[in-house]
Formats: structure tokens, C-alpha cells, sequence
């Protein structure tokens, strides 16, 4: 196993991924959300995908010094159980889906 405790709790961060990927996710039907620069401490209680329209962001796991940066453009995956900071250099503008098991509104249908 692995020896660190958060060794799975990665962002993982697909550049610019091809409009087929952002219409096969129906990203433009997730709810969006944005924010100013600023610091911001964060705790997802779900895995959170998202795709950034604007902005530009250093997010810090907490407990390391070791940051991952992400801006416009890009699609992002962020596991459940991560605490973070997120250092936003430039206001975000993303659209956001959570993942829930017990949700039945993640049906197949392409329909907002």
C-alpha cells in the first residue's frame, strides 16, 4: 500500500481538453460558480469535476508546501476528503458537477 495517507487525494488536470470531451460531459448544463482573487480554504465532502472559463488558481493540499495550478481552459478533477487552499490570482468563472451516489439526476439525458 501506499505509504502516504493522501497519496490518492490528487487534482488531476486535463489541459484543454477537445470540445467532444466538454460535450460528451453536458458540461454547459452544470450549474456555475465563480469567485474573486483571493485565498480560499476548501474541504470537498464530494469529488468535484470542473471546467474553468476564466481565472487562474495555486491550489495548496493542505499540510504541504507543494501546489498545483490550473486556469482557463482547463478541466479539473478534485477527490473527495481533499482540504485545500486555493490561491486565485485571476476571478474564476467554472462550471462544477459533484459526484453522488445517491443522486438520481445524473442520468444519461443530454437535456438541461
Amino acid at each position: 500500500m501506499a505509504a502516504g495517507s493522501n497519496s490518492n487525494l490528487r487534482i488531476t488536470i486535463e489541459r484543454n481538453p477537445p470540445q467532444s470531451r466538454l460535450a460528451e460531459l453536458n458540461i454547459k448544463c452544470w450549474p456555475k460558480w465563480g469567485c474573486s482573487p483571493g485565498k480560499y480554504q476548501l474541504k470537498f465532502d464530494a469529488e468535484e469535476t470542473c471546467y474553468l472559463l476564466k481565472g487562474k488558481v495555486k491550489a495548496y493540499p493542505k499540510g504541504s508546501s507543494e501546489f498545483v495550478e490550473f486556469g482557463a481552459g482547463d478541466l479539473v478533477t478534485i477527490p473527495k476528503g481533499l482540504s485545500c487552499t486555493w490561491d486565485v490570482s485571476v476571478a474564476v468563472d467554472k462550471y462544477y458537477k459533484f459526484e453522488s451516489n445517491s443522486s438520481s439526476t445524473s442520468s444519461s439525458s443530454s437535456n438541461c
